[in-house]
């Protein structure tokens, strides 16, 4: 039952990582090519099907991780479950209020105002990559050294 939690904790949080490292590289990227208006109207469908997902790999890597500790698989689990649970809170306190604005009904998707949120977003998004992709690196290091309790640091 312990290696069924690790490998999903790590298959979710990778999972996770990978999506939120996408969309800083390469999603939002792309859409700040265009023009503020387009960039801003494809946001808001693409963050709205994007919470569910991630919402959803989140909460498996973070439980999947808490589970592998209580089943002996050493703190470094729970240390990897906390920095993909992070990502949560991350998104309430810090990014959620930029969301809220973008979303805001009758916004001007043209204005320069829309325009700085969107980079700011991007900027913000970063946080939940760079927590994810820690968690990541963590609960991967953990696998390959084969070890319960450390991967060797």
């Amino acid at each position: 039952m312990l290696y069924a939690f690790q490998f999903l904790a790590t298959l979710s949080t990778c999972l996770f990582s990978g999506a939120a490292i996408y969309i800083n590289l390469v999603e939002h990227p792309a859409r700040m090519g265009c023009d503020t208006q387009t960039a801003a109207t494809v946001w808001a469908p693409s963050y709205q099907r994007a919470t569910v997902m991630q919402a959803s790999l989140a909460i498996a890597g973070g439980l999947s991780g808490i589970a592998a500790w209580l089943l002996g698989g050493g703190f470094f689990w729970l240390m990897g479950a906390v920095f993909i649970f992070s990502v949560v809170p991350v998104t309430f306190a810090v990014i959620m209020p930029t969301n809220h604005l973008l979303l805001t009904p009758g916004r001007d998707l043209a204005s320069d105002d829309t325009r700085r949120l969107l980079v700011r977003w991007g900027k913000l998004h970063g946080l939940r990559s760079a927590l994810s992709l820690i968690a990541s690196v963590i609960y991967i290091a953990l696998l390959l050294a084969g070890s319960t309790t450390t991967p060797g640091w």
